[in-house]
């Protein structure tokens, strides 16, 4: 009960959310609730992992890679399935919680908090970029050897 509790629901949650910003980017149909297995998936990942920057990384990949594949299956731009399953993970939060500190004149909260957040995005990024580039590396290559 209490992996439920901790674990599925959140990721039900993330995936709600996702759904409610296919609004914003107006996606439709089956592609609504690809989104939301795409946060629930990256969210998932990341509870399971830990949540840490190495955690949101995973998460990332995994978003990633099945925005990639959800794109190809249904003939879509990945970009909208990325982004919006993405969104759960931004780290709005820290970004709040930082610019509170300054202002607050916390100085090493600040740059704490500063610093984490700038890692969360970065592994986003960087997630996602590296993902993204090997699946279409390694589906050019497989594209070559059915060629030859």
């Amino acid at each position: 009960m209490e992996f439920i509790m901790q674990t599925l629901l959140p990721c039900l949650y993330a995936g709600a959310a996702c759904v409610a910003f296919t609004f914003v980017f107006n996606i439709h149909g089956w592609g609504k609730l690809i989104c939301g297995a795409g946060g629930a998936l990256g969210w998932l990942v990341y509870l399971l992992c830990g949540q840490s920057i190495p955690a949101a990384f995973l998460a990332a990949v995994s978003i990633s890679l099945f925005s990639e594949v959800m794109a190809r299956v249904r003939r879509c731009p990945v970009t909208g399935y990325l982004l919006v399953a993405l969104l759960p993970l931004v780290p709005g939060g820290g970004i709040y919680y930082a610019m509170r500190y300054c202002v607050a004149g916390e100085t090493q909260a600040f740059l704490d908090m500063l610093l984490h957040t700038l890692g969360m995005a970065a592994a986003l990024a960087a997630g996602g970029i590296l993902a993204s580039s090997a699946f279409r590396g390694a589906l050019l290559h497989l594209r070559r050897m059915r060629r030859s």
